[in-house]
């Protein structure tokens, strides 16, 4: 029943009963039922006010950066620790050498900082960061027998593959920055393909090709495929036990008796560039540091002059930027003062040395070159600038080099079966002399029976 028809009867029944009259001039009660309205809904109760929420914690501050870099190598630990009779002989060995492990330190003291800041960017192990104490014992000058080169001991094709420029006047394997990149690039690259540290690192140092092939024999064999069963060569047997006896000196100096210089947790060196060729000597006098230590921040330079493209760079202390700028714009003279000079068929090294106010020892020595090594026509020198002519300095290839790998003498290669193993070398047979060898026995003439 509706509102409207509800209040009608109500009225009508009213009316009816005589208890209710509707005066005249009154509204018509259905037209007055038309407004009535239904009572206001009674409000409910306001909710007690909400307490204000308790202010929030602060988050922990991050802790200070640790102040030295074996801290924070220390800190970034990661590999698993090796065991054994190795690790032990390599940790007797360098504790026995106090000298050279600082000596070592202090020469890595300059690059460490810089090769932490990319080992982390990449999320590596802090192991990594030491590898260049087993490789060249952080040495950015170093040249192995094998041909590798630099601090990260690069071969010349490896060098090449990971974008590391070698030509007349620049290594790119030396060049620490670049090098220390392609490193870390070359690394990554093992670990993503072996899925193992332990067996990365073996790959470096001994070849991923060589580790793959030594998988793959365990595996045929239902042989395990981890680092400690694979058969492989005594160098790559003992990479690894000696950067864990590195990492355990690392961590602990004072047991093994060692005393590592502080190394600041701060940039060691800045890179500078120049606008054109600039002699490495006035580099050097230029940054006000001596000749020695301007080679060793920047071993990838080969020649006497720092033959500039755009992309070199020049590695200088860090407090030094300065005043090497400052210096360089204040330089009104030619910053260079060597050519480049192709020997002719025609021409003698002592002739090329006297046209040019240089003894022949003082031309091999510019030139590095050592001992009974010859010149030979075809060969580009370095010889000085004569006036102010613009230098010639060709862009020219690096030269040729014949990989080989090192055996200890007495050692030699067998293959049996596709597999190559390094055995003792056989005794070669004695040749006897003629004189001594025993002359063949006459044979007393045949007696022959003739009948007359």
């Amino acid at each position: 029943m509706t509102l409207r028809s509800w209040t009608t009867g109500l009225a009508a029944a009213l009316v009816a009963t005589g208890c209710a009259q509707i005066p005249t001039g009154e509204p018509d009660p259905l037209a007055q039922a038309e407004a009535v309205t239904l009572p206001a809904p009674v409000a409910a109760p306001e909710p007690p006010p909400t307490p204000p929420a308790p202010a929030q914690a602060k988050a922990p501050e991050p802790p200070p950066p640790p102040a030295d870099v074996w801290e924070r190598i220390r800190a970034g630990f990661r590999l698993p620790n090796l065991n054994g009779p190795l690790v032990q002989q390599w940790e007797q060995y360098y504790s026995s050498r106090p000298d050279y492990v600082a000596r070592m330190a202090e020469r890595g003291g300059r690059f460490l900082y810089h090769v932490m800041e990319e080992v982390d960017r990449r999320k590596m192990p802090a192991e990594i960061a030491l590898l260049p104490m087993i490789e060249s014992a952080y040495n950015p000058q170093a040249y192995s027998r094998a041909h590798a080169s630099g601090m990260w001991q690069f071969i010349p094709s490896t060098g090449k593959l990971y974008g590391l420029r070698q030509n007349f006047w620049y290594d790119g394997r030396r060049d620490v920055l670049a090098a220390t990149g392609a490193a870390l690039d070359y690394l990554e690259k093992l670990y993503a393909l072996f899925g193992d540290w332990n067996l990365a690192l073996a790959a470096y140092n001994w070849g991923e090709g060589a580790v793959s092939r030594a998988i793959a024999r365990n595996q045929a064999k239902g042989l395990p495929a981890d680092y400690e069963s694979l058969a492989m060569p005594a160098e790559t047997r003992n990479y690894l036990p000696k950067l864990q006896a590195v990492k355990n000196i690392i961590a602990n100096p004072e047991q093994y008796g060692i005393q590592l210089a502080d190394v600041p947790n701060r940039p060691y060196f800045a890179t500078v560039s120049t606008h054109g060729h600039i002699d490495v000597k006035l580099a050097a006098s230029f940054a006000e540091i001596s000749l020695e230590e301007f080679r060793f921040l920047n071993p990838a330079h080969n020649k006497p002059v720092i033959k500039s493209d755009g992309s070199e760079t020049i590695v200088l202390p860090v407090d030094k930027v300065e005043v090497f700028q400052r210096n360089l714009q204040a330089h009104d003279q030619p910053l260079v003062s060597w050519q480049a000079y192709t020997v002719k068929r025609s021409d003698k090294p002592e002739q090329i040395a006297a046209r040019n106010g240089m003894t022949l020892a003082e031309l091999k020595a510019v030139n590095g070159i050592n001992g009974k090594k010859r010149i030979v026509p075809g060969q580009t020198l370095m010889v000085p600038l004569r006036g102010t002519a613009e230098p010639n300095l060709p862009d020219l290839p690096a030269p040729k080099v014949t990989l080989t790998r090192y055996r200890p003498k007495g050692r030699c290669v067998q293959v049996k079966n596709g597999v190559r193993k390094v055995v003792k070398c056989r005794a070669p047979a004695k040749k006897v002399p003629v004189s001594k060898k025993a002359a063949p026995k006459k044979q007393p003439p045949k007696r022959v029976n003739v009948t007359l």
